[in-house]
């Protein structure tokens, strides 16, 4: 059960198949997205030469601004294969992963992300990261929404809890 968007010609699922023929379907999927009102992005997700789940860009159709390609094709993807981890899986993108994007591959543990476009593509397009990655830089003390710690009673608590929960899940 993929999430993916149907082409006239999807790519052959066979261990093997290589970046370029994937990265095409991330393409085809980001255009087609395009046409029926979404972004121009797109990404799937593989795994031993087989497309688990592949999405189109939902941030405007979803009204949520973590709907990214990258994002909704990783979600669909641990729900096909019932994990959260997606260790010996590849994520491949029609643009260079934004920085949340690439932090939900880090955490969903993918062994590659493979992309077409970069970022200066999407800057032309009028979707400009940049700010983002540079903010990633600066000093917290910097940044144009404060993010600040504030310790209060018991904030290690959960994390207590945590630890001493015998049924965890580690992660």
């Amino acid at each position: 059960m993929s999430s993916h968007i149907e082409s006239d010609t999807p790519p052959r699922a066979s261990v093997g198949l290589d970046d370029d023929a994937w990265l095409a379907r991330a393409i085809v999927i980001a255009s087609q997205n395009v046409a029926d009102g979404g972004g121009p992005f797109g990404a799937v997700v593989v795994r031993e030469g087989v497309e688990v789940a592949g999405a189109g860009n939902r941030v405007t159709r979803d009204l949520d601004p973590t709907a990214h390609a990258e994002v909704v094709a990783i979600r669909a993807a641990c729900q096909v294969l019932g994990t959260f981890s997606l260790a010996g899986a590849t994520l491949y993108a029609s643009c260079e992963p934004c920085p949340l994007c690439l932090s939900a591959a880090l955490w969903a543990r993918v062994d590659r992300v493979v992309f077409a476009a970069d970022r200066h593509d999407a800057e032309r397009a009028g979707f400009d990261d940049r700010e983002f990655y540079e903010l990633l830089d600066r000093d917290r003390s910097t940044w144009p929404n404060p993010v600040v710690e504030r310790r209060v009673a018991r904030a290690g608590e959960p994390f207590e809890a945590w630890q001493t929960h015998t049924a965890r899940i580690p992660y």
